[in-house]
Formats: structure tokens, sequence, C-alpha cells
């Protein structure tokens, strides 16, 4: 027999999972509450949309509140390592014990030079590994500087038109033969061998010939990466575990029915949510959930959309790619966690040359509670603050902005009152 449990409560035990959960600790935020919240999520989802933040730097505002973003460049530039980057849900930095297991795992043939031809491929790899070894880190650039590789690709639209060496470079990372030793202020990945970024981590480890080949190692593998997921996720389904770090779901599947066995999964029946439901041992269940917090559109409490339907009624698309006149939301869209409830959603955008904080809309989800308004004006000031933005505007487009503006306004004029007292 399962147990059984309700929506709200399933809620608490996703959220309690992600760490938002809690109103957000005070007092300056530590290095030591950054790992512990990275240790929480396995991972963040990388991307070079920056028309608000970075999007690996938002989790963790949306978890901690104003923290220092060079915590994370510290966590992820020296050593040991804190934090790398791989593939997982999507390009991501990953916490480095997972590195050898999702090398087994990730298939990204297609960003990579599997359909080159092997002997200008192996030729190029050669050579980019050597540069490597011999030297500093170098962009994909300066890596074609370096060799004096000069190609014609006029006719070639391959992917982004990346050249041979950038291509070759792709293909090396998802082997997890080379890394990523940092960024540079455009986001280009400076490139160095892996064994530089974990010298202590063993040869990476050949990968399964197929998805029905997978031997031992890398069965024990998936079952430490769902493992890892289900504690991220608290409670969910196969489909949500193996999407988590976009695992394939026919091994995922095995992966939890061995969890069960060995007492880490428990299944569970949740009111309203009709799928084979699995709890996580160590997942807590709050009486209540008390925080608040804007996500970014790549939180990996957004990853999985059915999963965000199911639990939240909330229906999510990023719509980046839409465009403009079809967009139903706007270009860059937050959801507004509210306690238990996923309540708006505000279209923002950093003006960093004005100091601006832009909400361009701002939409209330049906049945969001009266305090909404006063509660996000609160969350866009805080991320101005953390921003090194001077205000938060707000702009008449949606049945929230309205309310939001004059929040906005309140705020601004009770911290103003406060400054003149002091």
């Amino acid at each position: 027999m399962n147990d059984s449990l309700s929506l709200q409560q399933a809620r608490r035990i996703a959220l309690a999972a992600q760490g938002l959960d809690k109103v957000r600790p005070a007092g300056p935020v530590t290095a030591r509450a950054v790992g512990r919240t990275f240790g929480r999520l396995h991972l963040v989802q990388i991307d070079s949309v920056n028309v608000l933040a970075r999007s690996h730097y938002l989790p963790f505002f949306s978890r901690l509140g104003n923290y220092d973003r060079g915590i994370l460049h510290r966590m992820a530039g020296t050593h040991p390592r804190r934090m790398m980057e791989y593939w997982a849900h999507e390009a991501s930095f990953i916490r480095p014990d997972h590195f050898q297991d999702l090398v087994l795992w990730q298939s990204r043939k297609w960003v990579g030079a599997h359909a080159m031809d092997p002997e200008l491929r192996d030729g190029v790899a050669s050579r980019v590994l050597e540069a490597l070894a011999a030297g500093k880190p170098m962009t994909a650039a300066e890596l074609t500087a370096r060799l004096g590789h000069v190609e014609d690709r006029q006719q070639d639209n391959w992917g982004w038109n990346w050249n041979a060496v950038k291509r070759v470079l792709e293909h090396l990372f998802e082997e997890g033969l080379i890394s990523a030793a940092s960024r540079t202020d455009s986001f280009e990945r400076r490139y160095t061998l892996t064994a530089r970024i974990l010298p202590a981590v063993p040869a990476v480890p050949a990968r399964p010939a197929g998805p029905g080949a997978a031997g031992p190692d890398a069965a024990a593998a998936m079952d430490r990466l769902i493992d890892s997921a289900a504690q991220a996720h608290g409670i969910g389904t196969v489909r949500c575990f193996a999407d988590y770090f976009r695992t394939p779901l026919k091994a995922a599947a095995v992966s939890v029915q061995n969890l069960v066995d060995a007492g880490r999964l428990l299944p569970v029946a949740v009111a309203g949510w009709d799928k084979p439901l699995f709890r996580h041992v160590e997942a807590k269940l709050p009486r209540a959930a008390t925080g608040r917090a804007l996500l970014s559109p790549f939180d990996s409490l957004v990853f999985e959309r059915r999963r965000l339907e199911a639990l939240f009624s909330f229906h999510y698309r990023i719509e980046i790619y839409t465009p403009e006149p079809k967009r139903r939301f706007g270009y860059y869209v937050l959801p507004f966690l509210l306690r238990a409830g996923i309540v708006a959603r505000v279209d923002l955008k950093a003006d960093r040359a004005n100091g601006l904080l832009l909400a361009r809309a701002a939409h209330a989800e049906p049945g969001a509670p009266a305090d909404t308004a006063v509660e996000l004006a609160a969350e866009l000031h805080l991320m101005a603050e953390w921003l090194e933005l001077d205000r938060v505007v707000v702009s008449p487009r949606g049945d929230l902005a309205p309310a939001l503006a004059d929040a906005v306004s309140g705020t601004e004029n009770a911290v103003s009152a406060l400054r003149e007292q002091a």
C-alpha cells in the first residue's frame, strides 16, 4: 500500500528539496551557504542570455537573496573545484563528483564533431590537445589562431557555423577530455585539459556501446544520478528524475526500481497527480511553506514542465524564441513563487546603463493571494539591490501591473522615509 499525500503536501516536499520552502536567512550570505545550496541542487543550468543576469547566478539569489556572485567564480575557478562545467540538464555547472557518471551517460553528438571526416577530426583533436597540454587555457578563437587554422566556411552553415577547431573542442568537451577553466567577459569558454580541473580523477571511463549495452559501471552510475535527481526533486515521476540530468528514460526506470528495492525511493500516491510517483527517503515534509522567490526560466524547480503543471497548476513556456507579436507574457519571464504557490509571472530586464530594473509586464495567476503585488514589489527591490540597480520601473502591461506599480512606489517611499530618519 503506497503512502498517500495531498497535492499541497507534495508541493511542500518539492519546495523543501529545492531549498525554497523557507524565508531566506537574515544577515550576509556566506560562501558556506552558497556551497550548501549548490550541493542541494547538484547542478545549475548555464545560458548565454544576459537580459537580466546570467542564468546560473539566479538560482542562488532565489534561495539566498543578495549574495556575492564572486563566490561562484571562486567555486568554479579554484582548487579543489566545487563546481565545473559539463552537459547535464543542458550545459550546466555540476558537482565534480557527478562528472564521471555523466560522461558515461551524456550523448550530445549533435554539438560536436561526430559528423566530421574522422581523419580531419582526429588530426585537429591531436593538435588541440597538444596545445592545451603545453600552455594556458584558451578560447576557441585563441586556439584557432595558435594552430594557424584557416578554412572557408562561406558555404558551410553547420550548426552555429562553428569552424573545425570549435567543433572538435566541443567534441572533446563532450568526451570529457577537456573542460572549461573559466569564461571570458563575453561568455566564451576558456578550454583546458580535464586533468587540470580534476587532477585526482582517474582517466575518463569508456562509454556504453549502446542503449542496451551498459555494463555494471554504467548501471551504478545511473543509480547514483537518479538518486541525486530524486533528492533534488523530493518527489516525482521516473520522467522527472530522468529529465534532471537528461538521462535515458528506460535506463532511469531501471534505476528507480533499483532504488525502490534498496529503500532509497518510496512509492507514493498524490491526490490529483495521476502518475506513478516516488518520494526520496530523505525528503522532508515541512508543516508550511513560507518562502518567496523569483525563479529563473532555467531554475531547476521549473525544468520539467509537466511536473510544474501537475504540482502547481502553472503552465510555463519560455518565449525568447517566439516572435514578439505572438508572445503572451514577454521575452524573459520569471515565475513568482509565494509561499506554496506560483502566483504571478513578470517579464524583467536590467537596464544597466540607466540603473533600472524594468518590469515590462506583470501577470497574476488565477487565485493569486491579495498580497501578491506587495510581496512581488519587495522581491523586485531586493533583486535591484543585488544587481546594483537604483530603481524598479513597472510598465503598464499585464493585469497585475497597476497594483505592482503602486506597491513598488509604496516600497520606495517607505525606504526613503527610513533613510531620512537615519
